[in-house]
């Protein structure tokens, strides 16, 4: 086994265990791109389902991400398969111990408290026992991150995946989005499958890729969607609405706004997605209120940082996403800024009138 094999020990830990467990997947991919198995949470039933876990290993981390595109809780996924959250790294981070700093007792319990000058400090916000970091590892006591932070001034519950019950029908294709370069060639799609259970109807997505003469059930080029329109903004001086999903986007468009998602939902935008948007004057980011919304939410805002004129992160007044702030008879000036993810200063968010035309053009005397 050579050093590049030995560097992807969690993504055959993984695999191996999830053939194991729900069987090999229908069209293996490399280790660094998406490749889909049966979710063991709520597709390890024996039956027939189009697979809605996407397994992929990202190098510059040395771990194995796992995401249901039906939003099963990652770590309920692990234990499924028999696995706990370290398995997912090929090595975990070693701590680092800082010997600059002092230890002052606390004075409340007597424990010592770290402090730079040797006096009394505030503690730092720090994430809580057990489930401290973005990816569910625990790390008690590290500084919490804005997006950290943001999810708890949210409270956002936990909450357990709804009990379907037994399918009842046949998956049914209900919207499919096409995804085309600037120049308008196709390069893929997404399809969104409702199927039919006893209490309600099970939601997934899959991909597919044009080849120039036909389809092929893989992932695609990781570009925006309506990427024409994305131009048409960059050219006007447009703001531009990123959403986490298509059929948000498809709410920001009969708002009359540009918008724009990547496929296959939270956690899949990428700094290639990002290149797309570079020179926008204003980018607003419409997170989905939970906790997998605010961090891709988060990871949308920070790739664009440097690369526009000014970034917002904001949240539907009710509900969870644009389209439930429209159905609760809100429009865009009602958009609610995300607390520790908008960096912006001014209290309230203030969408910027529709231009559809080019900015005038400014005289020189």
């Amino acid at each position: 086994m050579n050093a590049r094999d030995q560097s992807r020990d969690s993504y055959r830990i993984v695999t191996d265990a999830l053939t194991a467990r729900v069987g090999p997947p229908r069209y293996p991919r490399s280790p660094e791109q998406w490749t889909n198995y049966l979710c063991p949470v709520h597709e390890g039933d024996g039956q027939h389902h189009n697979p809605s876990l996407g397994v992929r290993y990202d190098p510059k981390q040395a771990r194995t991400i796992v995401r249901c595109w039906a939003r099963c809780d990652d770590e309920e996924v692990v234990s499924r398969i028999g696995l706990r959250v370290r398995d997912m790294f090929d090595r975990l981070p070693e701590r680092t111990h800082d010997t600059t700093r002092t230890t002052t007792p606390s004075p409340s319990s007597g424990s010592p408290r770290r402090s730079v000058t040797g006096g009394r400090s505030a503690p730092p916000a720090t994430t809580p026992r057990g489930r401290g970091g973005s990816n569910g590892v625990s790390e008690p006591g590290r500084v919490a991150s804005p997006v950290e932070r943001a999810i708890l001034a949210a409270r956002f519950p936990i909450l357990n995946k709804p009990d379907l019950g037994v399918r009842t029908g046949r998956p049914e294709t209900v919207d499919s989005y096409i995804y085309r370069w600037p120049n308008g060639r196709v390069e893929g799609a997404v399809h969104r499958v409702l199927t039919p259970h006893e209490h309600g109807h099970a939601k997934s997505f899959w991909q597919a890729h044009w080849t120039g003469s036909e389809w092929e059930r893989t992932g695609f080029a990781p570009i925006p969607w309506k990427l024409a329109d994305i131009r048409q903004a960059l050219d006007t001086g447009r703001e531009i609405y990123v959403c986490e999903g298509e059929k948000d986007v498809q709410h920001a468009n009969r708002a009359g706004q540009i918008a724009t998602c990547n496929a296959m939902g939270a956690g899949s935008w990428t700094e290639q997605h990002a290149r797309w948007l570079k020179g926008a004057a204003r980018v607003i980011v419409v997170a989905d209120r939970d906790r997998p919304g605010y961090r891709h939410a988060a990871r949308v805002a920070d790739s664009l940082t440097g690369r526009v004129g000014e970034v917002r992160v904001v949240q539907a007044r009710d509900g969870k996403d644009l389209a439930d702030h429209f159905a609760a008879g809100h429009d865009l000036s009602d958009l609610d800024p995300v607390p520790y993810l908008d960096r912006a200063r001014e209290p309230r968010f203030r969408p910027a009138p529709v231009n559809h035309g080019r900015p005038p053009r400014q005289r020189h005397h």
